[in-house]
């Protein structure tokens, strides 16, 4: 399942973690196995990328990618509103 390995560094809105992880505890009651946030986070990566044309997909990446746009810019210019 994992023979080629990559690390990265995800850096989350704090509530969004949690709610991946309140999903590792259903999760885990459900299935009466032990699920890590890891689990969750990878299952949830790899069921998005096969929603290659959903709408609400194509939207958040588009909220995330102009909000990146946004702090950037701001960033360039000292911070000044």
């Amino acid at each position: 399942m994992f023979e080629q390995k990559t690390r990265v560094l995800l850096i989350l809105p704090q509530d969004v973690l949690d709610q991946a992880r309140v999903l590792a505890g259903k999760a885990t009651t459900a299935l009466k196995l032990p699920v890590s946030l890891q689990i969750v986070l990878r299952a949830l990566i790899e069921e998005g990328l096969k929603r290659d044309g959903d709408r609400n997909l194509l939207a958040n990446i588009e909220g995330q990618a102009q909000a990146v746009r946004r702090i950037r810019s701001l960033a360039g210019r000292g911070g000044a509103s």
